[in-house]
Order: structure tokens, then sequence, then C-alpha cells
């Protein structure tokens, strides 16, 4: 009875929200009120409000953003990282060559201790543009326990390392990144086809899950003609 009550209580949020988007009188662009202004107006608990602004994210209603995130833009069109470079990529409408350079099992022992695991897994992808120049370079090393262990023998469910994650029970939902910009050493030049030292954005983030668990690292080399980072800081006026 109880999980029903919420159930419904989530339900009119959802819908009283979808008038307000549709009426106008949330307009396109704007930032929602703060959770606490927003659970108070609809009359819920902040827990049912998050669910409910979830639900039409999913409907694609509303763009959840954390308060001074980095927005990453692929040629000025900001890429939605939710689903996975793969997909964000190809929502821009640009046509993307996505190849798989490794996927195997490797150790790590300098990264053994902190993570708390004896083996990893491995997978390297390169992005070319349609034209054949790359534009990235990514190193994802992930845990090679909770059925990951299989990925260099099955690969990627639909060629995306996100939804195999989710797949796997692994749904990020904390970490940090650091962002710098450096010069390609040399193997990373040779397979971006540029001449080392050439200097690319460099992006190292660190993913845990839900349950706490280290799921993701990965370093990403990104071209700074095509890539840029914008980041919102305060209060928007």
């Amino acid at each position: 009875m109880i999980k029903h009550a919420r159930f419904n209580k989530r339900q009119q949020a959802v819908e009283e929200l979808v008038h307000r988007i549709e009426s106008g009188l949330l307009a396109d662009g704007h930032l929602l009120p703060g959770e606490k202004q927003l659970a108070e107006e609809l009359r819920v608990s902040t827990g049912t409000l998050r669910e409910a602004l979830a639900e039409l994210e999913r409907r694609k209603y509303i763009a959840m953003q954390t308060e001074g995130s980095a927005i990453v833009t692929y040629d000025g069109m900001t890429l939605d990282q939710n689903n996975g470079w793969t997909q964000a990529l190809a929502d821009t409408g640009a046509r993307i060559h996505t190849e798989l350079l490794q996927l195997q099992a490797v150790e790590r022992p300098q990264l053994s201790l902190k993570f708390g695991l004896s083996q990893f897994i491995t997978l390297v992808r390169r992005r070319s543009h349609d034209d054949g120049s790359a534009i990235s370079l990514e190193r994802s090393l992930m845990p090679a326990t909770g059925g990951l262990e299989s990925l260099p023998r099955t690969g990627l469910i639909d060629e995306s390392l996100t939804i195999t994650l989710a797949a796997y029970g692994f749904v990020a939902q904390n970490g940090d990144q650091w962002i710098s910009a450096e010069p390609l050493n040399q193997e990373d030049a040779f397979l971006l086809g540029r001449a080392p030292g050439s200097v690319f954005i460099k992006a190292l983030r660190t993913t845990y899950d839900r349950h706490g668990r280290f799921m993701e690292q990965v370093e990403s080399w990104l071209d700074p003609q095509r890539f840029r980072m914008y980041q919102s800081l305060g209060t928007p006026k």
C-alpha cells in the first residue's frame, strides 16, 4: 500500500511537471526551481521528486545537469554522455567511426591496492571522423569481476560500454574527473595519426557505482580542434 501511494504521488508530480512544460509555464532552456522548493510546491518528498525528474528525463522533457559539472561539446554541439560517447556523438549527426583496438584482461599492480582488485579488463577505442582523421583515443579500465571478466570473450553489448556495464549491474553514481592539455607521447601520437608532442585535451575520469564499487577509470585524449569543455559556475542569473 505504501509503495502504491508513493507511485501515485510520483505520477502526479510527473503529470503536473509535464503540464507546466507543455503549457509554457516552464520555458524551454530555463532552469527548474530548486529541489526543496519544487518538492514543496508539488507536496511530495525530495526522494519522490527525484524519481519524477528521472522519469521526465527518460521521456526527454528535461535534461538533468549537476551544478558546476562540465559540459563537453563536439563541433559546438553539446554531448549528452549519459548513454556513452558513441551514442552521444551519434546524436549530434556527426559521422564517426569507432574502432576497437583492444579488449583484454590485464594486471595493474599500481592500481590493485587502491581498488582492491587483482585483475582488470582494459578496452582501447579510437574514434575517427568520416574524413578519416582521428578525433579521440579512449582507454578504459574496469574490474575483472561481476561478470565483466568475460568481456574479452563476449564483447560489448550493442558496441556500447555504458550499456554493457549497466547490464552487469554497474550503474555510475559518483566519481571525479581531471582535465588537462598535454602533449601526445609517441605511442598515442601514432594511434591518432599526429606528430609526437601534439597537444590534446586529456580527461581522466574515475567512476564508482551506486554500491560504492569501482566501475571504471577512463583516460580520453580529445582533439582540441573538435572538442571543448564548458563549465557553469555560481548561481545562474
